[in-house]
């Protein structure tokens, strides 16, 4: 009995001084990050120097060449590129207005042009003008209940409205995004000639979103745009007094596939090289705005540990990578080009952690992995929650790392304050100025700081 209380003693101390000496290098990460961290000047550089960087656009070129050179400048141990096929979509000039025929049939009033955005891979109008009276519904289940012949030859409204009452607005980005990516074909199957959507957003404001959408096979493509709230608002009241006719005219085209890259640097663990632990956001953007919260901030964080565990002397267990994917928007082609790496060279990943939801105040983290695991993270949740870092009950990772973690990678993504992001997601407001210096750095903080321990103590059934 005796022993057993020294052995215990010992093991409770040994346990202490572990907890002691990860909570004090927790603390060092946050204080150099926030006083000497670069993420945020990174970000303005990518955001004002480049600007938006749709794939196999000049500007997502130049976005590979600047994070290849911060990367080496951050002091990873090696930095290289790997080849993507990505997918070469052109949105051009693109228009859109609507006419007015009140009830009583007395009176047509034409209105000028709106605010529009079309969406991603969509096909265009070939630069011609496309006008065809517009029918309005709800919901996919209104629309289901039309017969064809009241479809055929229209131009179909969905007035779906992003829910309110969902206080996290991931799980509203869920329910709504189906109209965003269903839509087209969905009318096209009646003979609908276009579709026009209320933007999936959160925003009281005009601003129309943009995001990518899918052609069932065998679907005849039709064109697809979004109209912010506030003409949606607008439109809505029309209907209730009249007809409504639409004209659309755009350049939209899918081109084809370029080259480019995932940007990819690494420190090299110093017991245990051969195995991974992965830190990634997206490079490529939207064709409008700055792609800051959308994904620059996740890449400027993934690079800004990098530089943290450098600058600091920290050398890692583990080997720990950064990765920033190319065609997350409108593909997610980086993100099966690595899967496809990986498995090929049999590397082992412990673990992946994704930014892509913004670079807003940490909240959490979500976690896709066994039971064992996140028992394991979720008990460091005591270190993490002066930092205003509590949730950990969120249970998936990230689209890039999906890939990887569906061939058995534990995954995990930065779960930041979510109430403003789709305010902001895939609009023109998606700049620099968007985001708060201390809410990125700490964002980067934490994320630091999570790989830290993971390249400390490891991954349970690793």
């Amino acid at each position: 009995m005796r022993l057993q209380f020294i052995l215990l003693l010992t093991l409770g101390t040994v346990f202490s001084a572990s907890a002691n000496s990860d909570s004090l290098m927790m603390r060092h990460i946050s204080d150099h990050i926030m006083m000497k961290g670069k993420c945020y000047d990174d970000l303005r550089v990518l955001c004002k120097d480049i600007g938006n960087r749709l794939s196999a656009s000049p500007e997502a070129e130049k976005a590979v060449i600047w994070g290849k050179k911060t990367l080496e400048d951050a002091g990873a141990d090696r930095v290289w590129l790997q080849p993507v096929s990505v997918p070469h979509w052109h949105r051009g000039n693109e228009r859109l207005a609507f006419s007015f025929e009140e009830a009583n049939g007395k009176m047509s009033v034409n209105m000028t042009e709106v605010k529009m955005t079309s969406l991603g891979n969509t096909v265009g109008t070939d630069g011609k003008m496309l006008t065809a009276p517009v029918i309005m519904v709800n919901d996919f289940d209104e629309f289901a209940a039309l017969p064809r012949k009241e479809v055929e030859g229209k131009i179909v409204y969905f007035n779906y409205r992003f829910r309110q009452d969902l206080i996290h607005t991931f799980k509203g980005y869920s329910d709504a995004g189906p109209y965003r990516w269903k839509s087209p074909s969905i009318a096209s199957r009646k003979g609908a000639v276009a579709v026009i959507i209320r933007s999936v957003s959160t925003g009281l404001d005009d601003a129309p979103h943009t995001g990518s959408l899918g052609y069932e096979e065998g679907v005849r493509p039709i064109p697809a745009v979004a109209i912010g709230n506030t003409t949606a608002d607008m439109l809505e009241r029309k209907f209730k007094k009249g007809k409504v006719s639409a004209t659309i005219q755009s350049d939209c085209k899918m081109m084809e596939n370029k080259i480019s890259y995932n940007v990819i640097g690494e420190i090299k663990g110093s017991e245990h090289p051969e195995k991974i632990v992965l830190v990634c956001g997206h490079l490529d953007s939207w064709d409008i705005g700055e792609g800051a919260h959308d994904d620059g901030a996740g890449c400027v964080q993934s690079i800004e540990v990098i530089r943290a565990f450098k600058e600091l002397g920290i050398k890692p267990k583990y080997t720990i990578r950064a990765v920033l994917f190319m065609n997350e928007e409108n593909g997610l082609k980086g993100g099966y080009a690595y899967a496809d790496s990986a498995k090929s060279r049999h590397e082992h990943h412990i673990l992946g952690i994704e930014s892509d939801a913004g670079g807003f105040s940490p909240r959490g983290f979500s976690l896709d992995m066994s039971e064992e695991q996140i028992a394991q993270i979720t008990a460091y949740k005591k270190y993490f929650e002066e930092y205003g870092v509590y949730n950990f009950g969120e249970r998936h990772g990230g689209a890039d790392i999906t890939p990887i973690h569906r061939a058995g990678m534990p995954a995990a993504g930065l779960l930041p304050d979510v109430q403003r992001y789709f305010d902001l997601h895939h609009t023109e407001n998606d700049v620099f100025e968007k985001v708060n210096h201390r809410e990125l750095k700490l964002g980067a903080v934490v994320m630091a700081q999570l790989i830290y321990l993971i390249s400390e103590h490891g991954l349970v059934n690793e």
